[in-house]
């Protein structure tokens, strides 16, 4: 059983869905999903309907069953760009989730993977945030995702504010920011992080880096380019502009893995979308 608590921090009462859809981005086919639990949704330990009130202070509590299977969604685009019997990697588009979450049910790479493979629990074996591209690995059998776990390589090119060295070693610890459950710091005690990258151009205004990184820690390549003074455009998050891009400048163009069936490694690329290579296009 999956579960979320939410203290109900408003300064009157509201209703149960304006308070969940209004105020902490449920989705309205995640609430109904929460109607048909049973206690799916409780208020200070006593099931409530989405039209009754919340009052400040309330411990409202959110429960779903676990499901290793999710929803098809047949209206998603995500071009494969390679399939075998035992997995597919995706050009996943920036703007979509890998995972349903609390703000997001439907609309993910794992209902789409649902609906072109039914059946298959979606067992994603490298993991992109919402808003940064490229390729992502699904494998179809546990055994596939424990073989490939750990044994691809992956690069990244990004957009980074400014004229970065040629190339370059990042090799600084990230932490997770004390306050916040998504924000990550550059601090002694976090876990050691290290990124690659080489200039490939210079629009004059942004550099084009192949990036290489030997760590995986989230939200690394963009934390780690702001940490030396060239934050990825379009990361507002870490200190980038929106002028020119409005999401991370960010894209997984190449994996390179080991077939789990005939040991054979396969590289398979996928080119920069249009809003990136924009940035580098000459008038």
């Amino acid at each position: 059983m999956r579960e979320l608590r939410l203290t109900a921090d408003t300064d009157a009462p509201i209703a149960l869905q304006s308070f969940l859809v209004g105020k902490k981005g449920v989705s309205k086919r995640l609430l109904t999903k929460l109607k048909r639990c049973e206690n799916g949704i409780t208020r200070n330990g006593k099931v409530i309907r989405s039209i009754d009130t919340v009052y400040p202070g309330d411990e409202i509590i959110l429960r779903l069953p676990d499901s290793s299977l999710l929803e098809p969604a047949a209206g998603l685009d995500i071009p494969i760009v390679y399939e075998s019997a035992r997995l597919v990697v995706f050009d996943k588009p920036a703007g979509v989730p890998v995972h349903p979450s609390i703000k997001h049910q439907g609309d993910t790479l794992g209902n789409c993977f649902a609906h072109l493979f039914p059946g298959l629990t979606f067992r994603p074996v490298n993991r992109l945030d919402k808003d940064t591209s490229g390729l992502c690995i699904a494998a179809k059998d546990a055994h596939a995702a424990s073989l490939l776990q750990g044994s691809f390589r992956k690069i990244y090119y990004a957009a980074a504010e400014g004229l970065i060295p040629d190339e370059g070693v990042i090799d600084a610890p990230i932490a997770r920011e004390r306050e916040s459950i998504i924000l990550r710091c550059i601090r002694e005690d976090g876990q050691p992080s290290v990124t690659r990258f080489r200039r490939l151009s210079f629009s004059g205004r942004h550099s084009l880096a192949e990036v290489l990184p030997e760590t995986g820690r989230t939200h690394q390549i963009r934390l780690h380019f702001a940490y030396i003074g060239h934050p990825l455009a379009g990361d507002d998050m870490y200190g980038g502009s929106l002028v020119h891009i409005k999401r991370q400048a960010l894209h997984c163009g190449s994996l390179t893995f080991t077939e789990p069936d005939t040991g054979e490694e396969i590289t398979v690329t996928a080119p920069l979308p249009e809003d990136i290579a924009g940035l580098f296009e000459t008038v």
